[in-house]
C-alpha cells in the first residue's frame, strides 16, 4: 500500500497537462486553417471569378487539356472552336485556364 500512495504524491498538478494540451490544440488548428484551408478558399474564390469573367473570343483550357475559342457563353455550358469549324459544349466549370489571345494560332 505504501507504493500506492508514493505515486499519487508524485503525479502532477490536475490543471497543468490540460492547458499545455489545449494551447498544442489550438496551435494545430490555427497552421490547419492557414496552411490548408484558407489556400484552398482563395483558390476557389479566384476561380469563380475568372468563370464569371469569361466572354465570347476568350481563349482558355479545359481541364482535359482542350484549348479552344469561346464562340458562346451560357450560364452553366459554354461552347468552344477547337478548329475551323469544329465545336464542343463544355461545362464552365472544366475551364481551368484562361490563356492570352492568340496562343491558338501558335499551337
Amino acid at each position: 500500500m505504501s507504493l500506492i500512495s508514493d505515486a499519487h504524491a508524485q503525479a502532477a498538478a490536475p490543471g497543468a497537462g490540460a492547458t499545455s494540451q489545449i494551447l498544442i490544440l489550438v496551435v494545430f488548428v490555427a497552421v490547419f486553417y492557414f496552411l490548408l484551408i484558407r489556400p484552398q478558399q482563395k483558390r476557389m474564390k479566384e476561380q469563380q471569378n475568372m468563370l464569371s469573367k469569361l466572354a465570347t473570343g476568350d481563349e482558355v483550357v479545359t481541364s482535359g487539356g482542350v484549348l479552344g475559342r469561346i464562340t458562346d457563353v451560357g450560364d452553366t455550358y459554354l461552347t468552344l472552336e477547337i478548329a475551323d469549324g469544329v465545336r464542343i459544349r463544355v461545362q464552365k466549370a472544366a475551364v481551368t485556364q484562361v490563356v492570352p489571345k492568340g496562343t491558338i494560332k501558335g499551337a
